[in-house]
């Protein structure tokens, strides 16, 4: 089973920061107490050790007499003295004792030894000491309140948690501002190339920030540029060919007049008319890349009612549905000629066109459904290809310059709209229009 990991770039720095931090706090807290306990033990045996070395000293400036008058005043603070040999019961406390090493620091020139005491009932056993005083007599220190190896004890559960929530919650907040920071330019400049796909005119990135933002901010700015000249440049190069083929093909016209063959003279005129329908589609192609016409309020009925009787004055079947009841905001005549188009292709090629509006919150839905044959669902995108067309529509019947639909994308895109292609299930082609209620809302 794979790892669920987040998709979002916020969100993997989120995660690795706080996982990281939680790990290292566990570490940090594992190390400081057993750091802790060794050093408090060490401390504890330490004090003791002194202790015992301060008593056997006091002991060997007595003489034996007094030492039995004085031995259980000397030990009553915490030590139990006894003036006798050490008891054969008595097993030795292990190597590495840190008393043992804390009595031999304390007084490196007496013997001492470290032995065990268990009694029973006890739940530990009880250190016991032997220390050989100045004149040989043995001295046995009994240690009732110091468990062999005693351990500090832990902070108490709901303290511990609360400082570990604190701690936890004040990384964490530091953390989502820094991610946030560090993550937002990213999402600045994902806008903006969304922006710059739309429209290549949409404004540049702002240039603020730390310094690779910046140069990141200049280098995007700087490729848009050098987009929008090359779109600029290519449109024009469109423009300019398709205005200026039209002076030739007219006087191709006119001296085709001059053929004494009739049919030879239809059929250039043929040709003709194909490579001057050829020459308005690029140049509308090229104009529907620069359209630059102000955006103004549109009633949208009265655009499809105007639409539905055209056709029908051509003599084509098309039945409007739905009711917007709102403005659009947009180019009037970017809107008209790309919904015209799509109805042209839809009588062209299923003979009965419906179209049905739909008002949504922030935008229209306009579906416009005829019923011929459909399309491949692998052709569903390509046909939105400049010079693009269908196998049955490569035809002087059928077919047409293949940019149609490519300036009607073009168009609608240029108002923040969208338009695809889908089969119906019941039958035919539909074609679904998104248009925004205004362009600041699409922006």
């Amino acid at each position: 089973m794979r790892m669920l990991w987040p998709r979002s770039l916020f969100s993997r720095l989120m995660l690795i920061w706080l996982v990281g931090i939680a790990i290292v706090l566990a570490v940090s807290f594992t190390l400081f107490v057993g750091e802790r306990e060794r050093v408090g033990r060490a401390a504890l045996f330490e004090g003791v050790a002194q202790e015992i070395a301060a008593t056997a000293d006091v002991l060997d400036r007595l003489s034996p007499a007094e030492r039995e008058r004085w031995i259980d005043e000397l030990g009553r603070r915490r030590l139990r003295l006894s003036l006798r040999p050490i008891p054969e019961h008595l097993r030795p406390a292990p190597d590495g004792h840190p008393l043992g090493s804390a009595l031999r620091t304390a007084m490196p020139e007496r013997e001492t030894r470290i032995h065990l005491h268990h009694r029973n009932g006890a739940p530990h056993a009880a250190l016991i000491v032997s220390v050989t005083l100045a004149d040989g007599q043995p001295l046995l220190i009994r240690l009732p309140g110091i468990p062999p190896t005693p351990s500090i004890r832990p902070p108490e559960p709901g303290r511990l948690l609360a400082a570990l929530t604190a701690l936890i919650g004040g990384v964490g907040l530091l953390t989502w501002i820094a991610v946030r920071l560090a993550t937002r330019p990213l999402s600045r400049m994902a806008d903006a190339a969304r922006a710059l796909g739309e429209d290549p005119n949409s404004p540049p990135l702002p240039t603020r920030g730390p310094t690779e933002v910046v140069r990141a901010a200049d280098a995007f700015n700087q490729m848009q540029k050098r987009i929008r000249e090359h779109v600029s440049e290519r449109t024009r190069i469109l423009a300019a060919i398709s205005h200026d083929l039209q002076t030739p093909i007219t006087r191709l016209r006119l001296r085709a007049e001059l053929v004494d063959d009739e049919a030879l003279r239809a059929r250039i005129q043929a040709d003709l008319d194909s490579m001057q329908v050829l020459v308005k589609e690029g140049l509308a192609y090229a104009r529907s890349l620069d359209d630059a016409a102000p955006a103004q309020a549109i009633d949208l009925d009265r655009l499809l009612e105007a639409l539905r009787d055209d056709a029908e004055d051509m003599g084509w079947q098309v039945s409007l549905n739905g009711h917007a009841g709102a403005p659009l905001h947009a180019q009037p005549g970017a809107v008209r000629r790309a919904l015209w188009n799509l109805i042209e292709n839809g009588v062209k090629f299923g003979n009965a066109v419906a179209i049905t509006v739909t008002p949504e919150s922030d935008a229209f839905e306009i579906c416009i459904r005829d019923h011929g044959p459909g399309l491949p669902e692998d052709e569903l995108e390509k046909v939105f290809e400049p010079f693009y067309r269908v196998e049955t529509s490569r035809n002087r019947e059928t077919g047409g310059t293949g940019l149609g639909l490519a300036i009607t994308r073009n168009l609608l895109r240029r108002q923040r709209g969208e338009v695809s292609l889908q089969n119906h299930p019941d039958g035919g082609l539909l074609a679904t229009v998104r248009l925004p209620r205004t362009l600041a809302s699409a922006a």
